[in-house]
């Protein structure tokens, strides 16, 4: 015999479909009684077995979904973190690049800073050494003169006499 709900089924079917109609009455067959309801039994009793094998089905099946679910979860949790964690070193990386800049900048502001002090600091001292080499050639030209007169005048008329050159007398005049 069959063993399955939808063979059973399937048999029942073909019974009534090929039941013979009663007189009279087109909508209306006679079936024997007996193999109906010996095929109406075997499907209870399939019943149970194909109904607990769906529910089988059924339960791996929404196991397979459920652990789908966990595993998809997992997998948007790790991209999210990851998501988070690029986000994190672009952010560092940023934050550097801008740091970076800013001391750069300041390092080139102290760098014109101290470069303008250097020139100010030259430019200072060698006008104060052009003003004591300018002095000094001035007293250079006066000693030079005096002594151009000194000896000028131990030379003349008077080159008997010893004459001491005065330097401090000379620099009162």
């Amino acid at each position: 015999m069959a063993t399955g709900v939808n063979e059973l089924l399937d048999m029942l079917f073909e019974m009534i479909d090929e039941a013979k109609n009663v007189p009279f009455a087109s909508d209306k067959c006679m079936l024997e009684r007996d193999k109906a309801l010996d095929l109406i039994d075997e499907i209870r009793g399939a019943f149970p077995v194909e109904l607990a094998e769906a529910k089988k089905l059924l339960a791996a099946r929404n196991e397979y979904i459920a652990s789908a679910k966990r595993e998809g979860e997992l997998i948007v949790q790790q991209a999210n973190e990851k998501a988070k964690q690029i986000l994190a070193e672009d952010e560092l990386a940023a934050q550097a690049k801008q740091r970076g800049a800013e001391m750069i900048r300041q390092a080139e502001e102290k760098s014109r800073e101290l470069k303008k002090a250097a020139n100010d600091y030259c430019e200072d001292a060698l006008r104060r050494t052009e003003e004591a080499v300018a002095e000094a050639y001035d007293e250079i030209k006066k000693s030079r003169s005096r002594f151009r007169a000194a000896a000028a005048g131990l030379s003349g008329p008077s080159a008997g006499q010893n004459q001491v050159f005065d330097a401090e007398a000379e620099e009162e005049n």
